[in-house]
């Protein structure tokens, strides 16, 4: 169990790391719906098999053609979208959704659901962190992360509440 929990927390940092980081992922400012590889920049979403989500269509995801057939959502906040493309500073209102939908025909099964949101770089110190939750890339925390694992429910993470968007403000 510890392994497959190891195994999906390393797909979740690969496929968040794509809104994340500064260097593969585009947003041409004139994009308008879906791309083939299943981003839409204008709505903040990527609705599509996994296999799209690092911009190449090659039956596999970077590299690895295991859950490339799987379906995959995630969704970003305007305050996510400003610091990842635009260079404006990481704010406590952005946020990021994950659901990964591996019960499709030939997939494993499994379920999963991520909320991410930015804290800054104090993590458990900082006053926008939320209890429950476990750090992740330095500057955020998963506030949920539940699914169905061989036909278990597991939840790893769940803050209460477990909204999006900054819930406190510094002192």
């Amino acid at each position: 169990m510890k392994k497959l929990i190891c195994l999906l927390s390393i797909f979740l940092v690969l496929l968040v790391s794509s809104l994340v980081s500064a260097g593969s992922a585009k947003k041409p400012d004139d994009d308008k719906g879906f791309d083939e590889f299943g981003y839409n920049y204008q709505a903040r979403i990527f609705v599509g098999k996994a296999d799209g989500v690092d911009r190449v269509l090659d039956g596999k995801v970077w590299g690895d053609p295991t859950y490339a057939n799987d379906w995959l959502v995630m969704k970003w906040s305007k305050a996510w979208d400003d610091a990842r493309f635009y260079g404006k500073p990481w704010t406590p209102d952005a946020w990021c959704i994950n659901e990964w939908n591996d019960a499709v025909p030939g997939g494993s099964g499994e379920v999963c659901r991520y909320k991410i949101i930015w804290v800054g770089p104090e993590l458990e110190n900082s006053p926008y962190w939320r209890e429950g939750g476990y750090p992740i890339w330095g500057q955020f925390e998963v506030v949920m992360d539940h699914g169905i694992f061989a036909g278990e429910h597991l939840r790893n993470a769940l803050v209460t509440p477990n909204g999006l968007g900054s819930s406190r403000k510094p002192s």
